[in-house]
C-alpha cells in the first residue's frame, strides 16, 4: 500500500536526505542510485512526517531553493558541479584557477549561489573600519582573497563575516588557503577554537603557538602569516610579513 506526501512534507523529507547523506545530495555526490535506511533513520523520517517540526540547527532547504541553487545556466551534456559560480561584480584578484580551486573546498551550504563583493581595496580603499561596517548587515560566510606585492594570492574562508569581537569566533569550517604557488587549503585541526577575532587595529585568523595564521593591520596595507595551531599552516605568503597590492572580501547569496 502506498503512501501518499503532500509538496510540503516530500520537501522535508529531501531535507532530512541532504543533512545525513550529503555525499550524494550534495555537490560532488556520486551518481543517486538506491540506499539502505537503517531502523533508526526511519524512525526520525517518520517523526520528522507526523511533527512536522524540525530542530534548529537543520536548514530547511526548499525544492524551490533547491532549483535555484542548481540553476546556474548549463548545457545539456554539462554537469552543474563543473561550472563556476556567477560572479556579480568584477575581481582584480580572482582568476579561473583560483575559483576552480576554492569551489571545490566550500561547504555545501555556499554551493550554487552566486559570488557578491562586499569589500575591496580597489574599491572602498584602505580601511579596516570599511570592511567592518560593510559586513555590519551580513549573516553568512565570507571569502577573504589577498594579493600581495609579489602578487602571490592566499587568503582565508570564514563561517562568519568579520566583526570587531571581545573574543574569538567562528567554526570548524573556517580554513586557511594559499596559491603560493600552487593551491594549499588548511583546515581546523580541532586544537583549538581561535578561528577569527577582530579588533579595530587589526584582524586576526588562527592563532596558538605565539603566532597567527594570518593578520591585517588597520589600513590593510601589511600583514603577516605565520603557523598556528589552529590550522598547522604554512606561512601562506613568500615571506612571514608581506604588503599588501589587493585585498576583497566575497559572500554567497
Amino acid at each position: 500500500m502506498g503512501i501518499a506526501y503532500s509538496v510540503g512534507e516530500v520537501d522535508h523529507l529531501y531535507t532530512f536526505f541532504v543533512q545525513w547523506s550529503p555525499d550524494i545530495y550534495t555537490k560532488g555526490a556520486k551518481k543517486q542510485g538506491f540506499i539502505v535506511v537503517e531502523n533508526d533513520r526511519l524512525a526520525v523520517i517518520d517523526n520528522l512526517v507526523q511533527k512536522k517540526s524540525f530542530p534548529k540547527t537543520l536548514e530547511i532547504i526548499t525544492a524551490k531553493d533547491q532549483k535555484r541553487r542548481q540553476s546556474i545556466c548549463h548545457s545539456e551534456d554539462e554537469e552543474p558541479e563543473d561550472l563556476l559560480p556567477e560572479l556579480r561584480d568584477p575581481s582584480q584578484i580572482l582568476q579561473e584557477q583560483h575559483i576552480e580551486r576554492l569551489v571545490a573546498h566550500l561547504p555545501a551550504r555556499t554551493q550554487g549561489y552566486p559570488w557578491r563583493l562586499v569589500y575591496s581595496t580597489a574599491v572602498h580603499g584602505t580601511s579596516l573600519r570599511t570592511l567592518y561596517r560593510n559586513m555590519a548587515s551580513i549573516d553568512r560566510p565570507v571569502l577573504l582573497v589577498i594579493k600581495d606585492m609579489e602578487n602571490q594570492v592566499f587568503g582565508a574562508f570564514s563561517s562568519h563575516p568579520f566583526r570587531v569581537s571581545r573574543g574569538c569566533y567562528g567554526t570548524g569550517e573556517t580554513f586557511l588557503y594559499s596559491f603560493s604557488p600552487e593551491f594549499k587549503m588548511f583546515s581546523w585541526t580541532g586544537e583549538n577554537s581561535y578561528f577569527v577575532k577582530g579588533f579595530m587595529d587589526s584582524l586576526q585568523l588562527g592563532g596558538g603557538g605565539g603566532s597567527f595564521g594570518l593578520w591585517l593591520d588597520a589600513d590593510l596595507c601589511r600583514g603577516s602569516s605565520y603557523t598556528c595551531h589552529t590550522f598547522h599552516n604554512q606561512p601562506l605568503s613568500a615571506q612571514h610579513d608581506f604588503a599588501v597590492r589587493e585585498l576583497e572580501v566575497w559572500t554567497f547569496e
